[in-house]
């Protein structure tokens, strides 16, 4: 503002100065919360937000750990180390014999001194033998009819003439595609490197294609096995259909994973997904999810101490709220890992009764209209209303209060799309979310990915029945 402005504004009277002042100061408040906003921004990072740890800058605050004892990583003194198991000797391939050729007194032994006078030390070294795959020609032979003088060819096998590869070289492929998330181009380099086969990057699409419509079926029994189950974890995350943005919605149990691209990440997918399933849903609490009754929900306190840690790099009584918070979290889970070793679910329900009681103040309080600072008032008013399903895990068998579960089962979900830059069609995303389902389903059941590959192309190029995963 120049000189002769300001002597205007100062000779039309005292209102007029004091609108200009009162005019001047919203710009201010405007431009502090605008920058109250970037430095919250700028702090986000894995341990106050959901931000992956992938995206954590090299400047950020070290992640919180189990064991905050300040001893080093690793086997401590006295720990009894684990060596490695050595195999029968009826599962030995070859036994060389190594016999000592001195002795220390200068004594050379001969061939007839080869006495053993104890067991042998034993060592066992495994190696791979060299790969090449094995090439089978069939000839389909043509003969001539004496009867009728028409030409006839001989047929191929229905499994061998769906494709010049066979079962198990396809099922590692898609297991390198799938569960190793290789390239296209390094899977072509290591087929011919590792196996000597000649194959190119449209021969393993083709491949992945044909996995892919031979899961539709299992595919499908996994979604109504995870329907009747008593509890599923449930967490979702971006997707990417031919650059625009999709969803990856997971489902998850002990036993079985399974994995859906939709449109977006609202309610209709969900219900989609979940059909008319009845259990539990443990999730974090995004809003997609607030349709499902409290009674049937676990909200992950993962996502709560996350929460409380950004609410505590904050200032006054949002850091206050935030502390207060991350206290509750830490006892809640010493009293669920007491639990996991005790088994006693009366002690397990006194701690979460205390911790209820000491929790719901706390929430009243920031939940008051004339609190300060609005992130802890939305965060606490949230809270209050889901406030039953935050305790869900204290009285049901098998439900966890974290939903850790399902975001160990995305992760590498996350990876394959960051690497793939997602689908190019509706049809292959398909493909994609059955070869997913069955890459962590097999994993969660320690099954080979590869065997189970095998026998279900095996069994769909035959026409035989398909072997479930469910």
């Amino acid at each position: 503002m120049e000189r002769a402005e300001a002597e205007a504004i100062y000779d039309a009277g005292r209102e007029v100065v004091v609108g200009v002042l009162l005019g001047m100061d919203r710009p201010i408040v405007q431009l502090e919360a605008r920058v109250e906003k970037l430095e919250r921004q700028l702090q986000r990072n894995s341990r106050n937000s959901s931000q992956p740890p992938s995206s954590d800058r090299p400047g950020a605050p070290p992640r919180r750990g189990k064991d905050r004892s300040g001893r080093k990583a690793g086997g401590q003194p006295g720990h009894e180390g684990h060596g490695r198991e050595l195999l029968a000797v009826s599962a030995v391939d070859e036994v060389i014999e190594h016999w000592p050729e001195r002795c220390q007194c200068g004594h050379v032994f001969c061939a007839a001194e080869r006495v053993a006078v104890s067991d042998p030390a034993r060592h066992q070294v495994e190696e791979l033998p060299k790969l090449a795959v094995g090439v089978t020609e069939h000839r389909c032979q043509r003969v001539r009819c004496p009867a009728c003088g028409a030409q006839r060819t001989g047929q191929l096998p229905v499994e061998v003439a769906t494709s010049a590869f066979g079962p198990r070289l396809q099922a590692a492929i898609a297991t390198l595609s799938v569960r190793n998330r290789v390239s296209r181009r390094d899977a072509v380099e290591l087929c011919e490197e590792l196996f000597g086969a000649r194959i190119s990057s449209g021969t393993i699409d083709q491949i992945l294609a044909r996995a892919g419509d031979a899961l539709q079926q299992p595919h499908e029994q996994l979604l109504e096995r995870m329907r009747r189950s008593v509890h599923v974890n449930v967490d979702e995350t971006g997707w990417r259909l031919r650059g625009s943005q999709r969803a990856l919605w997971g489902a998850f149990t002990d036993r079985i994973a399974v994995f859906q691209i939709a449109r977006n990440r609202h309610e209709d997918h969900l219900r989609e997904l979940l059909a008319d399933h009845h259990g539990i849903v443990t999730s974090d609490r995004w809003w997609a999810y607030d349709h499902l009754p409290l009674a049937r929900r676990q909200v992950c306190w993962s996502h709560l101490q996350r929460d409380f840690t950004a609410h505590a790099e904050g200032l006054g009584a949002e850091r206050d709220f935030g502390h207060a918070g991350l206290e509750i979290c830490e006892r809640l889970f010493w009293a669920w890992e007491v639990y996991q070793h005790t088994h006693d679910r009366r002690q397990l329900r006194l701690a979460v009764r205390a911790l209820r009681r000491q929790l719901k103040p706390l929430l009243r309080q920031h939940n008051r209209p004339w609190a300060r600072y609005k992130r802890s008032r939305g965060m606490a008013r949230n809270l209050l209303k889901i406030w039953p399903a935050l305790w869900t895990f204290a009285d049901r068998r098998g439900v966890q209060p974290t939903n850790n579960h399902a975001e160990r089962g995305l992760r590498g979900a996350v990876i394959y799309r960051k690497l793939s830059l997602g689908s190019q069609s509706e049809q292959g995303e398909r493909r994609t979310e059955r070869l997913l389902s069955a890459s962590i389903t097999c994993r969660q059941q320690r099954r080979s990915l590869h065997a189970y590959l095998t026998e279900l192309l095996t069994a769909h190029a035959r026409g035989d029945p398909l072997p479930s995963l469910a």
